[in-house]
């Protein structure tokens, strides 16, 4: 009898803490984001709003949260924040889920244009969060400006170790791809190879491979040209280092970032709370305005100031976006290629 009564006691408590771990489950979101993407105080006001907690980590490429998903698959986490191709290489491994748009009800606000990319026609999987581009940074104070046009310019031997890249095979591979007239976007193995072949004349002129911060370098006045997103520059150029910002004749390297929850999530339901609380029009444009990343969200863009959205930095006209050229996802095994040979590159 005695031991019946224990049975039923220690089921009693097995059973308090499922339900205790569900409900904390429940109540907290795992978010796995960019480096600069939430503003400080931002995740504490979601909280207060909805009551539901939010455990942030950062990754400073795709790559390496792709590798980590990957991986380490029984760590799930409820929202992350991919890139354009990166939408679609996990979309078809099986790695993101269907996204229930009709408890977005703030999806409303974002820009038509930015929406039914080929990488997800119907944004299924993928909520648009922020764009930008990748460009050239330079240091008024150090370097003329009239000698800085191109992504040429940067395999001059006089920037020798002073030039800072982004931390990413793809774009790194896509700037010297189109130095050599062919897309971005390239899947010829030759051409790939020719790209790789640049790259190492390149190399001399390299102190660093940064996309934690592209910014720092810059800041800590360690490059003095290089590669930047458009947004850690507006962040740089607000703290007082005279940095400017060429579109290269060639064109800039244009992306996206949006919200995705993984197939194993945890919390999806909390995941849809916090992108709806991201959609808002005053968050997105408070995330615009203290980031410097461009807002997709069109009713955010209205509460910004003029001299923000008249910046060519962070907003360019047509023409220059024309000019510049979308990732798009090249398939798994020409990114595999990239990322070879991005690793070889580094290892020179």
């Amino acid at each position: 009898m005695f031991f019946l009564i224990k049975l039923i006691f220690i089921f009693f408590l097995l059973n308090i803490q499922i339900k205790y771990l569900h409900a904390d489950t429940n109540n907290t979101v795992i978010f796995y984001n960019w480096t600069e993407y939430v503003p400080s105080g931002l995740l504490e006001e979601f909280t207060k709003e909805t009551g539901i907690k939010v455990i942030y980590s950062t990754y400073e490429s795709n790559e390496s949260m792709y590798t980590k998903l990957k991986t380490y698959k029984k760590e799930s986490y409820d929202l992350i924040v991919p890139s354009t191709y990166f939408i679609a290489k996990m979309r078809n491994e099986g790695m993101l889920q269907k996204i229930d748009k009709k408890k977005l009800t703030n999806f409303i606000n974002l820009d038509p244009k930015f929406l039914n990319k080929s990488f997800d026609p119907n944004n299924d999987y993928s909520i648009p969060y922020i764009w930008g581009a990748t460009v050239i940074a330079i240091n008024n104070n150090e370097i003329n400006l009239n000698h800085i046009n191109s992504w040429n310019d940067l395999w001059n031997s006089k920037y020798k170790n002073s030039i800072s890249l982004v931390n990413d095979a793809r774009e790194v591979f896509q700037m010297a791809l189109m130095k050599l007239g062919y897309s971005g976007n390239d899947t010829n193995l030759n051409h790939i190879k020719d790209a790789f072949k640049e790259l190492k004349k390149l190399m001399p002129n390299i102190i660093t491979f940064n996309s934690d911060n592209p910014g720092i370098p810059f800041i800590e006045g360690e490059a003095l040209i290089g590669m930047i997103w458009n947004g850690s520059a507006y962040a740089v150029k607000k703290l007082g280092i005279p940095l400017k910002i060429i579109w290269p004749k060639e064109g800039g390297i244009f992306w996206m970032d949006s919200f995705a929850i993984p197939s194993n999530a945890k919390n999806v339901e909390g995941a849809l709370k916090l992108i709806n609380f991201l959609l808002q029009a005053k968050i997105s444009a408070q995330v615009a305005q203290i980031t410097g990343y461009s807002t997709p969200n069109l009713a955010a863009k209205k509460l910004l100031p003029k001299n923000i959205i008249n910046d060519n930095t962070l907003y360019p006209n047509d023409k220059i976006i024309k000019k510049g050229e979308w990732q798009n996802d090249i398939g798994d095994n020409i990114n595999k290629e990239y990322e070879i040979y991005f690793q070889k590159l580094k290892n020179l």
